[in-house]
């Protein structure tokens, strides 16, 4: 039996007098992380030399600021708390090498704050939640979350467009049974439509953000000629984000449709562990590498797999896919230009198509060797 962790997010309805607390709590979980980091970053420019000693030193919790701010009362207490866990975890990744220093938070960035379930302060009533100091706050919930789950914490926040959000983050305890390998895929990146298969069908990934660049960029020429902080600027603003927003959804509905797709046929997936970064600067496709959104969609694909017992296979990056012959495991130079894989075995196959078949083998044979 193994614990489960689930997230669903859902849109909230708050009334003007829950706006008003939500933007408070948004107010003082920033201030208190941006103070608390303002005295680490003191105590690491005094004591960067020594890093052991550094990271022995007790720092100051949210408590500390509460005698001389009294306001930070009227917030939930344990979204405060949260907020100096959140930078406890920031600096574990920077002293792992895993990540940068941390940095200050702005009101321009994501607008949120996460609290958790005490003596049932947090509950899914009909068409509301209960949530600390907000009380019963309107929801829209598209289905049943908990059955024999339960309620772990909850982030709420605010996207660009003004629209307020609720994440409900469950746990329960599942018994996931491995299933048998019968069926399984190899998926090639293809910066033309997302992924080619190990039979030769695409993605045909719709290119989105291509069909929306051109409302895009006539809507964000009318926000730069608005006056910054008027009236009309704020609303073309909100226009603007309502447009990333539809992209994102967009997007997100139709990798969550294919990768639901290929789990429901399939036992076991094979793709290519990619650097998508260093691929979209080296190639110079950053917008074609971005609008695929291929590690959202290896996101999607690996926790539904996992769901049903079954395999997400990640081949090493330096597989030679492209360079292999899928017939004969000849290995040749190929240029990015050649779009046709053509060997002296007499294959002739599409580049893309050829690659999804070595990665297909090669997920088999490391299957084996499990």
């Amino acid at each position: 039996m193994a614990t489960q962790n689930k997230a669903y997010k859902f849109r909230i309805y708050p009334t003007e007098e829950q706006r008003i607390l939500l933007h408070k709590t948004f107010g003082c979980v920033r201030f208190v992380y941006n103070k608390m980091l303002a005295e680490r970053m003191d105590t690491f420019e005094r004591m960067k030399d020594d890093k052991e000693k550094l990271k022995k030193i007790k720092h100051p919790t949210p408590a500390k600021y509460k005698k001389k701010f009294e306001w930070l009362k009227e917030v939930d207490s344990l979204a405060l708390a949260n907020a100096q866990l959140n930078l406890e975890k920031a600096y574990k990744a920077f002293f792992k090498g895993n990540a940068g220093f941390p940095k200050f938070k702005s009101k321009r960035h994501k607008q949120s704050y996460t609290t958790n379930v005490v003596n049932g302060n947090i509950q899914l009533l009909d068409g509301h939640i209960k949530l600390p100091k907000l009380k019963q706050v309107k929801i829209k919930q598209q289905r049943n979350i908990l059955g024999e789950s339960t309620i772990k914490s909850c982030t709420l926040s605010m996207s660009a467009s003004g629209k307020y959000y609720v994440s409900i983050l469950t746990v329960c305890e599942k018994k996931i049974v491995g299933k048998e390998v019968k069926k399984i895929e190899g998926l090639d990146f293809a910066m033309d439509g997302l992924f080619v298969d190990s039979e030769g069908k695409k993605a045909n990934y719709p290119k989105l953000y291509c069909q929306m660049l051109d409302k895009l960029a006539t809507e964000q020429r009318k926000l730069s000629r608005k006056k910054k902080g008027s009236s009309n600027w704020k609303k073309q603003r909100v226009k603007v984000a309502k447009l990333h927003e539809k992209l994102a959804n967009q997007r997100k509905n139709f990798l969550h449709q294919k990768s639901k797709e290929l789990v429901a046929t399939f036992d076991a997936i094979a793709i290519e562990d990619l650097n998508m970064k260093a691929m979209s600067k080296a190639l110079k496709f950053g917008k074609s590498v971005a609008d695929n959104a291929w590690g959202m969609f290896i996101t999607f694909l690996q926790y539904k797999l996992a769901d049903q017992g079954k395999q997400l296979i990640k081949i090493d990056k330096w597989f030679p896919s492209t360079k292999m012959c899928s017939n004969c495991c000849s290995v040749k130079e190929v240029k990015l230009s050649e779009r046709v894989y053509q060997c002296v075995c007499g294959l002739h196959l599409d580049r893309d198509h050829n690659s999804a078949l070595n990665i297909k083998k090669e997920g088999i044979r490391l299957l084996a060797m499990v």
